[in-house]
């Protein structure tokens, strides 16, 4: 390794509240500070430019994920649930669950959910519809996730509730030990047992993406000890994710009217408006990553065994990678964004996640003419997600 360059250094918090509430003016610090920023709070390694993030992602040998995807070191502490079999380990650990989940929620299982799914946001947007105005967030972000994930995980309809708080908590504790973990921590016990019994076979129905995730166990591509812990990442990165996108297009459209019209007259672009609000929002803000060895990035030495903070949401908004990237605009590519991730690690529900807006936005178009905010919409603070606690809106029906 040859890099010789100190990184500049900031002192503040990212996981100060203020910073989540509204962290744009901080990742526009960030960038402009330099490729690679040490954050002494945490003593670990920052990157929030496009190049540097993709780097780190795609390069898995270096940048390993086994060590935790948090601010917490697997190597020198012990997690408080078992790491995911996906999010938090890398090869040759990682292979065989991604394989056996990429085949189940592949082409093949979209298609069959395609038409269920369009039915399904019908119905609900319908039944949404008796009201004029309401909270976006309740009635359609989280109802349409979790009235359709479950169902295709095979989750029976009692406990469902559970999902969210406990995807919030796993989620915050990704960051530091702070109130936000606190707040949480009291039941995670209770939550925890509740989504784990939930992966159990026996609590699963016949032909779900849980029962699926068992039967690839039976035929030894996992083993009977993984399966449930396949079936949790499926969980937790696939509703609480979808939630919060869902919220954050929802917002997108309120606040730009020109590009919801754009959406009402050509509903083919809903899948390119996910992908623009997942970029310009965000809901996945940060990951961690740790040097597997010494290594060199953008001219500065990174040693062996320490932290790096990625920030996917400033990535996102880099302008040295897209051209006015704080504008919501359906004229974009935005295919290159990193709010799934990228390379080995890239969210194998992706397709899952682009399939449950395109139903959605595609019932809300058919219905809505207009959308409008009638209350500043209110955050809910995460240490990892950048989410909506309450969004009120006003329609006017098409």
């Amino acid at each position: 390794m040859t890099a010789t360059t100190a990184p500049p250094s900031l002192s503040a918090d990212p996981f100060d509240e203020e910073i989540l509430q509204d962290p744009l003016a901080f990742q526009a610090e960030l960038r402009d500070a330099g490729p690679v920023v040490h954050l002494p709070r945490y003593d670990v390694y920052g990157l929030a430019r496009y190049e540097q993030v993709h780097t780190a992602l795609t390069d898995w040998q270096s940048f390993q994920s086994g060590a935790g995807v948090g601010l917490a070191n697997f190597r020198h502490e012990k997690p408080w649930r078992p790491p995911s079999l996906l999010l938090e380990a890398d090869p040759p650990r990682h292979d065989a669950p991604r394989a056996v989940l990429t085949k189940i929620l592949g082409p093949r299982a979209l298609r069959r959910l395609r038409e269920a799914w369009h039915a399904d946001a019908e119905a609900l947007v319908d039944e949404v519809l008796t009201d004029t105005e309401f909270d976006a967030v309740p009635a359609l972000a989280q109802a349409f996730p979790l009235r359709v994930f479950p169902d295709a995980v095979g989750l029976p309809r009692d406990g469902r509730e559970h999902l969210l708080p406990y995807g919030d908590h796993a989620f915050n504790a990704f960051g530091p030990q702070n109130a936000l973990v606190a707040k949480g921590t009291p039941r995670v016990a209770e939550l925890s047992g509740r989504v784990n019994a939930q992966c159990a076979r026996d609590n699963l129905t016949d032909g779900g993406f849980g029962a699926r995730i068992w039967a690839a166990a039976d035929h030894g591509d996992i083993t009977h000890e993984q399966a449930p812990l396949v079936v949790r990442s499926l969980l937790t990165a696939g509703v609480d994710t979808t939630v919060h996108a869902l919220a954050a297009i929802i917002y997108a459209f309120a606040t730009h009217p020109d590009q919801w019209q754009r959406l009402r007259h050509d509903p083919a672009l809903a899948r390119v408006a996910f992908d623009e609000a997942v970029r310009w929002e965000s809901p996945v803000q940060t990951f961690f990553r740790t040097a597997t060895t010494d290594v060199e990035i953008a001219g500065t030495a990174i040693p062996e065994g320490r932290k790096i903070l990625m920030f996917l949401g400033a990535a996102n908004r880099d302008p040295r990678r897209w051209t006015s990237p704080d504008a919501f605009d359906l004229s974009r590519d935005p295919s290159a964004h990193v709010g799934f991730g990228m390379g080995l690690h890239q969210c194998v529900g992706q397709h899952v996640a682009r399939l449950e807006a395109e139903a959605l936005l595609t019932a809300l178009a058919r219905r809505v003419r207009h959308i409008e905010p009638t209350a500043t919409p209110a955050r809910h603070l995460n240490n990892t997600l950048r989410s909506w606690a309450s969004m009120p809106i006003r329609i006017a029906r098409a």
